[in-house]
This record gives structure tokens, C-alpha cells and sequence, in this order.
């Protein structure tokens, strides 16, 4: 039989022990949100032990290089998937922006005289023509009611099959221009180094502070994540969920073509086949930050840090000599990973809140 004495004390243990079990879950949800920048370290840590060249310093410079054209596609895919959406054309984009930039470069034929754009123009057009493809993406999903995945995948083929129909299949080469034509200053947005670092870093620095404003400090960034945590409500609430699914596809357009002028650039070529699976690479950037595929969740510092995991682990991998196939199967499993550990985040959280909110109720009792 048990003594009244022991029922208060046996009472008391319930609620600590329900609140220690809250102070647990809330610790393994810290570190689930650590999650990529702990992969980060990992990463940083096994290859310098394993190769010597890894950090360095123009080792490192060139390995964030290669990430900036990754983070700024990313960047682009992370305000789509937040509204719950998915983009599979900025691949195609990169290449397209590539042939249209080789196309102007080369000279336009109007009247039978050739006129040679200035960079700047081409650029603009450029742009212009990633944020157009975003234009019909956006069409399609919010007026024609096409699936995201469907709509942007055959927009993947579309933008692609354009980019074969202007160049006929052919690479641009040659690209730097001729100073006697003005044509010249196309190469300073891949290979120039204002301030000691890369261009495109200092593009991709940009870019990720203007999205941080805009998801922070813009009635957009409100509206943005209340359509992917909710569009129901959101709609009910006077947010224009039009104009938003809209615009994050034409912002990732538009990202995508800068990244496809950065690697055009870069090479002082063009080729209809650049980018192809660059759209896996940035949807892998953005899980792997932290975001939810079902939208309403994620950061562009989460982002940036999963573009770093991708990248590094890529030129990692390549300077200790691992085949091609390996690389492929290491990132397949890596994209899995990050997947599962989400899922995990989540039932995480769930059962903390139950536990805490235990701990609560029994306090209070």
C-alpha cells in the first residue's frame, strides 16, 4: 500500500522529469538546426587532415568562387521553395543567358550593318531574359493552375531547346570582345578581382544581403512566408498570393541568368549545355540550409552555409582524386541525408512542444 507521503514527492518527480525531458528535445533541436554548419566543419576539418592543399588560402578563394555560382542560383531557389514551390528551369536559364550574352557579343546584324552592344546592355538583356522564363513559370502556376514541378520542368526543356535553336548546337567561343569594336569588359564579371576577391563572390555577397532585407524587412518577406507556412490563411488574410508565387519565379529567373553570365564570363565562352543539373545542386543548397520543402521555412544564411557544404565537399573530393561516379553517389547520398535529418528536425520539435507544454501543465497543477 502506498504512504500518502510518497504521493507528493512521486507527483513532484512527473513535472521535472517532463521538463527535463522538454530541456532535452530543445537541446537536440538546436542541434538539428546546427546541422549544416556542423557538416560545414566536418567537412573543413576531414579534408585538411587528408589533403594539405585544402586550406589554403587561394585554395579557399577558389573553391568559394565555385560556390558563389551555386549560391546565387540557390539564393533564387530558396524565396520559391519557401512559398512551397520548386523551380527546374534555372539550369536551363544559366545556359540560355549564356547563348543570348555569346549571341549579342558576337555582333547583331540590323541592316545589313553588324552593331556591337555595350557589356552593359547585354548583361541587362540577359537578365531580362532569365526573369522572362520566371514570367511563364509564375503564368503557369498561378493562372493556368500547372503543378510547380510540372510547369518548371517542361520550362527546363523549353529554355534549353532555345538556347540549341539560337546557337544551332554551337559554342561561342572567344568572348572578351574587341576594344576596337567597344565591345570589350564582358570577362571582368568571371575573372576580375575588385578588392582581392573574385567578382562573383562579391555578387553573391550582395545578392544574399538584398533577399535578407527582403524577407526581413518588406511586407514581401511577411507575405512570402505566410503563403508557404499557410496559403489559405494567407489568402484569407489579403495576401497576394498571385503576385508572390509571381515574383519568386521571377527573381530566381533572374538569379539564374547571373549565374549564367558569371560562368560565360568566366570561360570567355558559351554553350547551350552549361548548367544542366545546376537546378539539383540548388534545391540540395537549400534543404540542406535548413529549408522545408513543403515551404514556410528557411533562411539565406542556412542557404549559403548548404551551398559551402556542397561545394566544398565537390572540390574537396576532386583534389583527394575520387572518381566522378563516386562524387555523384557521395552528393546523392548527402541530398538523402539532409532530407531525413529535416523530417527528424520535425518530429523532434513536435514532441518538445507536447513535453514542454506537459511540464507546463503540471507545474501549474
Amino acid at each position: 500500500m502506498t504512504s500518502t507521503a510518497s504521493r507528493p514527492a512521486a507527483e513532484t518527480a512527473r513535472p521535472d522529469r517532463a521538463a527535463a525531458t522538454a530541456r532535452r528535445l530543445s537541446l537536440l533541436n538546436v542541434a538539428f538546426e546546427l546541422r549544416a554548419f556542423i557538416a560545414l566543419a566536418v567537412l573543413i576539418v576531414v579534408f585538411s587532415v587528408l589533403s594539405d592543399a585544402f586550406l589554403t588560402v587561394p585554395n579557399l578563394i577558389t573553391m568559394t568562387k565555385h560556390v558563389a555560382i551555386n549560391g546565387v542560383i540557390a539564393l533564387g531557389m530558396l524565396l520559391v521553395i519557401l512559398k512551397g514551390g520548386i523551380d527546374l528551369s534555372v539550369g536551363s536559364i544559366v545556359g540560355l543567358s549564356g547563348v543570348v550574352a555569346g549571341e549579342l557579343l558576337g555582333g547583331l546584324h540590323v541592316g545589313g550593318v553588324i552593331a556591337y552592344p555595350p557589356v552593359w546592355v547585354v548583361i541587362v538583356l540577359c537578365v531580362a531574359v532569365g526573369m522572362a522564363v520566371g514570367v511563364i513559370n509564375g503564368i503557369l502556376v498561378t493562372r493556368f493552375n500547372v503543378a510547380p514541378f510540372i510547369a518548371t520542368l517542361g520550362m527546363l526543356y523549353v529554355a534549353r531547346g532555345a538556347a540549341m535553336l539560337i546557337s544551332n548546337g554551337a559554342t561561342y567561343p572567344n568572348l572578351g570582345g574587341n576594344p576596337a569594336l567597344g565591345n570589350t569588359g564582358f570577362e571582368l564579371l568571371g575573372s576580375g578581382r575588385p578588392l582581392g576577391l573574385p567578382t562573383s563572390i562579391w555578387i553573391m555577397i550582395a545578392l544574399a544581403v538584398v533577399v535578407t532585407l527582403l524577407l526581413a524587412k518588406s511586407p514581401f518577406g511577411r507575405w512570402l512566408y505566410a503563403t508557404g507556412g499557410n496559403e489559405r490563411a494567407a489568402d484569407l488574410s489579403g495576401v497576394p498570393i498571385r503576385r508572390v508565387k509571381t515574383i519568386v519565379y521571377v527573381i530566381s529567373g533572374a538569379c539564374a541568368a547571373v549565374a549564367g553570365l558569371i560562368i560565360a564570363s568566366e570561360l570567355t565562352s558559351a554553350a547551350p549545355q552549361a548548367g544542366e543539373t545546376y537546378e539539383l545542386n540548388a534545391i540540395a543548397a537549400v534543404v540542406i540550409g535548413g529549408a522545408a520543402l513543403s515551404g514556410g521555412r528557411g533562411t539565406v544564411r542556412g542557404t549559403l552555409v548548404g551551398a559551402f557544404v556542397i561545394g566544398f565537399l565537390a572540390d574537396g573530393l576532386v583534389i583527394l582524386g575520387v572518381s566522378t561516379f563516386w562524387q555523384i553517389l557521395i552528393k546523392g547520398a548527402v541530398i538523402i541525408l539532409a532530407v531525413m535529418l529535416d523530417q527528424g528536425q520535425q518530429r523532434f520539435k513536435r514532441r518538445g512542444a507536447a513535453a514542454a507544454a506537459v511540464a507546463a501543465s503540471k507545474k501549474h497543477d
